[in-house]
C-alpha cells in the first residue's frame, strides 16, 4: 500500500515546485503541508521564517501589508480580518491560476517572488555631518521579505475599492509578476530601486 502524499489544501503537490534562483533556495520553504498555518510555533526560534511554508508567509503578509514610505501612504488599517478567510481567498486564487495557466499555482507564486526580489538597494550612513548613500547587495532573506511585502502591498492597492473579488485580484497580480510584466508596479518598483542603487555605486 502506497503512502498518501501530503497536498497543499488537499489539491497541490509541492514536491515538484522548483526555486530557480540559487540565492533563494534556502529561504523559500516548500515543505509539504495541508493547511499552511503554524500558529506562531517558530516565532521564538532563530531564523524562524525559514521554517514556515512560503504560502503561509504570503497569507500572513496579505493580512498586514504594512506601511509604505515614511509618510505612511499605505496603512494596514483596512486589511484586518481572519486568517481563515484570507487562506480561503488564496486557495480560490490558486484555483484560478491553475485554470488560467495550467501550472502548479505554488510554482507561479515562487516565480513571482523571484521576479519581485531585488538584488541591490541603497542604504544611508552618516559621514561627519552628512548622510551618504551607498549601494549594497541585498541579503537573500531580505530579498524574500521585500518581494512578499511588495506583492502584498500591490494586491492590497489594486483590491481596494475594486469591484473584482480578492481571489481574482490575487490571481491576476501573481500571474503578471510571474510573467515579469514591465507594467506591473512590483516589477517597476524593483527596477526603480536597483536603478537607484546603480547610480549610488
Amino acid at each position: 500500500m502506497t503512502e498518501a502524499k501530503i497536498l497543499l489544501f488537499n489539491k497541490w503537490d509541492l514536491s515538484g515546485v522548483q526555486v530557480n534562483d540559487p540565492g533563494l533556495r534556502r529561504y523559500i520553504n516548500l515543505n509539504a503541508v495541508v493547511i499552511p498555518k503554524t500558529s506562531g510555533r517558530y516565532s521564538t526560534k532563530f531564523a524562524h521564517k525559514n521554517k514556515i511554508n512560503i504560502v503561509e508567509r504570503f497569507i500572513n503578509k496579505l493580512a498586514v501589508p504594512g506601511h509604505k514610505g515614511k509618510k505612511h501612504k499605505l496603512t494596514s488599517g483596512h486589511a484586518v480580518g481572519r486568517y481563515q478567510s484570507l487562506a480561503k481567498s488564496v486557495k480560490e486564487a490558486f484555483e484560478i491560476i491553475e485554470k488560467k495557466t495550467g501550472q502548479n499555482p505554488v510554482q507561479i507564486l515562487v516565480k513571482a517572488i523571484e521576479n519581485g526580489a531585488l538584488h541591490e538597494e541603497v542604504m544611508g550612513y552618516r559621514v561627519g555631518g552628512i548622510i551618504a548613500r551607498k549601494a549594497v547587495v541585498t541579503s537573500p532573506q531580505r530579498r524574500v521579505d521585500v518581494a512578499l511585502r511588495l506583492i502584498a502591498q500591490n494586491i492590497f492597492t489594486v483590491a481596494f475599492k475594486n469591484r473584482k473579488a480578492l481571489p481574482q485580484v490575487i490571481a491576476e497580480q501573481l500571474i503578471e509578476i510571474a510573467n515579469n510584466d514591465p507594467r506591473n508596479p512590483v516589477i517597476q518598483e524593483r527596477h526603480r530601486i536597483e536603478k537607484e542603487a546603480e547610480g549610488a555605486r
